[in-house]
């Protein structure tokens, strides 16, 4: 026997709280868990810290539950496909920290492996490295990006089998795999769930022992927008 950890998105949701610091797959809107945040906005939550790639698009993705006032602080690398966000700031209503791509995935993965944080030479020099530690390596200057942590991360996947091990679909993969490493507890979205023993064990990129709940996607990404599954 093997313990199911299929879920509702109702009940998996019961996990993030206010003032929770939530890791959010997806670059744009793709590989985003899209039908979880859409739960997400009938929730009564607030004061999130949002560590994701962006702020989704106006009004699509976290982009809603920006507009919503849930969101307090976002990190992440690519805000501009957002202008909700430039707004936000500027009217104080949204705390912002601004990383490099390549360092935000690293302090993630950093967060997931147990590691304090690296040293990376980008961004020295610039305002993105104001208040951070520096050091001199071999005669460069570095500086001291700590890892990331939350308390709940919500990913996409393409398939699951009901253990809970992971496949993605091409570059929808982005930054799922490393987020699942990275929280106290993860929900992963998944499109088709199957027995266990039907995935290709060379296929699976998350194992299931990072992965604490499975859900059903209601909602898919198309050349059209966001429609509901069978439509």
């Amino acid at each position: 026997m093997y313990l199911d950890k299929l879920f509702s998105i109702e009940d998996a949701l019961k996990e993030i709280k206010s003032n929770h610091t939530l890791m959010v797959g997806g670059f744009g809107l793709v590989g985003s868990p899209l039908s979880i945040i859409e739960h997400l906005t009938r929730h009564d939550i607030s004061g999130l810290t949002v560590i994701s790639n962006n702020v989704g698009e106006a009004g699509e993705g976290l982009g809603i539950l920006l507009r919503q006032g849930k969101i307090k602080k976002a990190i992440g690398s690519y805000f501009t496909s957002n202008r909700d966000v430039a707004k936000y700031y500027n009217e104080g209503k949204l705390e912002i920290e601004l990383l490099p791509q390549g360092t935000l995935s690293e302090a993630i993965r950093s967060g997931g492996a147990g590691l304090g944080g690296f040293y990376t030479k980008t961004a020295v020099g610039t305002d993105l490295a104001r208040g951070k530690e520096t050091k001199e390596i071999n005669g460069e200057t570095y500086l001291l990006q700590e890892g990331l942590k939350a308390d709940v991360a919500i990913i996409k996947a393409w398939k699951a089998d009901r253990l809970g091990n992971l496949v993605y679909y091409k570059t929808a993969r982005n930054f799922n795999p490393n987020m699942a490493t990275a929280a106290n507890y993860v929900i992963a979205e998944v499109d088709e769930i199957v027995d266990v023993g039907e995935l290709d064990p060379d296929e699976i990129a998350t194992p299931h022992l990072f992965v604490d709940a499975i859900v059903k996607s209601e909602l898919i990404l198309t050349k059209d927008g966001v429609n509901s599954i069978g439509k």
